[in-house]
């Protein structure tokens, strides 16, 4: 279950970066991609250091924060690759 809440938090937060970073937003069908990624790996990394917080919020901060972060690298990686 707490790896669900990671990917669907890290899909939501993979478009709030994709709203907020507009320039480097990658679609929406790729910032959810890129965000249900992140929001595992956050999650899971976060998980194994222990500074996760507690339960639920925990969860959810982990994996939005993942899912915007890692959107946010492939974004700039694909924006620099273009050039």
């Amino acid at each position: 279950m707490e790896l669900l809440i990671s990917l669907i938090c890290g899909a939501v937060g993979g478009n709030v970066g994709g709203l907020i970073f507009k320039k480097l937003s990658l679609g929406t069908l790729w910032n959810s991609v890129v965000g249900i990624l992140g929001g595992g790996l956050g999650g899971q990394l976060l998980g194994m250091i222990g500074l996760e917080g507690g339960g639920v919020l925990g969860q959810v901060g982990s994996g939005g924060v993942g899912g915007v972060v890692l959107m946010l690298i492939v974004a700039a990686v694909k924006k620099a690759i273009g050039k």
